[in-house]
């Protein structure tokens, strides 16, 4: 007999169970802390809620990349991270500032990678390939939590979009800034929106490629590595190598 519904059944008449939710990668924009100690410890307050918030945010970076916004409530949270809803609130205010807070580690650990391409001794064009090559390798070193940020954060409405447009327009300058090191007449040529639009271009690509189903991660990375060519490409041309 066929079944049709949203669960299909197994032939023992069970529901198969769900799939499991993939971890983010320990190390490279979170760090597991490991569980906190049973009964009385001596560990300081301080260290206590820092253990708590990182663990509360790698659960709620998973959640979001699994079941997006919608499914990533308070409570799912605190099951998953092993901590108490009263431990939650005194971390957070709400679900929205605590996956603010993570988003906001997501851009800093992106920046300083950006960042520390120095570029010094290459041309513009090896600069270019570099960035880029930083920006997209980065993200496949932890797919957990470029899906969750990249992809599933833009259902978070205003406040997500003004803090990723913050993000990208600093991507921007950098760019820009970079650029005038090896060419100080680029600013006569070249807007500094068009330093936005390749921004812009380079991480909704990177979104798209992302943002594949079945999400094989091997088939993710082959992806942004096609992707990554490819805005190596244009983002060359757009401003001359």
């Amino acid at each position: 007999m066929r079944c049709e519904g949203r669960q299909r059944l197994r032939h023992d008449g069970g529901v198969p169970p769900a799939a499991p939710i993939p971890s983010i990668r320990d190390g490279v924009f979170f760090t597991h802390p490991g569980a906190l100690p049973r009964g009385k410890h001596r560990l300081p307050r301080e260290e206590v809620v820092a253990i708590q918030r990182e663990r509360v945010m790698i659960a709620a970076v998973e959640l979001l990349a699994a079941h997006g916004y919608r499914g990533t409530a308070a409570r799912d949270v605190c099951v998953r991270a092993g901590v108490s809803l009263t431990a939650f609130y005194e971390n957070f205010a709400d679900r929205d500032q605590m996956l603010f807070t993570a988003y906001d580690r997501f851009i800093d650990v992106l920046l300083a990678r950006l960042v520390g391409v120095s570029g010094a001794g290459s041309t513009w064009g090896a600069y270019v390939e570099e960035v880029i090559g930083a920006y997209f390798e980065t993200l496949a070193s932890d797919l957990v939590v470029a899906r969750a940020f990249q992809v599933e954060m833009d259902a978070m409405g205003r406040p997500a979009r003004a803090r990723r447009r913050a993000a990208l327009t600093g991507l921007a300058d950098l760019l820009r800034t970079k650029h005038l090191e090896w060419d100080p007449m680029a600013g006569d040529r070249i807007p500094a929106a068009a330093y936005l639009t390749g921004v812009y271009g380079s991480r909704q690509a990177a979104s798209d490629a992302l943002d594949v189903e079945p999400a094989d991660d091997e088939a993710t990375r082959a992806r942004l590595r096609v992707v990554q060519g490819d805005a190596v490409d244009w983002v060359t041309r757009l401003f001359g190598d």
